[in-house]
């Protein structure tokens, strides 16, 4: 049995950007994930032990969205890696990062990358 975990539109302020105006004022990031991993125990245990932690990886994703990138690519690369390194029961990550308003002039909610990793 397989299990996807998804953890939707996480909420960040950060500092991601090609211009140094970007990395200065910041902007408003969403990241989504969806984790893939082999959790049958927990399907049996209920017990967290068993699972991978959302708060954990919430803090992850945390972590790296605090470090300033001037690619989304790029910080969407190091939220799969951190993901990886942490939880290395994972098979599979998709993580989608976007940004909110992103200042180019068009009239767009917000532009996104989706990468797609599997182990």
């Amino acid at each position: 049995m397989i299990t996807q975990i998804e953890l939707e539109e996480m909420r960040f302020y950060a500092y991601h950007g090609v211009s140094p105006q970007e990395r200065k004022v910041g902007n408003h990031f969403v990241v989504t994930l969806r984790l893939t991993a082999p959790l049958e125990a927990a399907t049996r245990s209920d017990d967290l032990a068993d699972t991978i932690n959302y708060a954990d990886v919430y803090e992850t994703v945390r972590t790296e969205m605090e470090r300033p990138s001037r690619l989304l690519e790029h910080a969407a690369g190091r939220i799969v890696r951190s993901l990886k390194a942490r939880f290395p029961q994972l098979t599979a990550v998709e993580v989608k990062l976007s940004k909110r308003n992103p200042p180019f002039g068009g009239d767009l909610r917000a532009a996104s990358v989706i990468l797609q990793e599997s182990f």
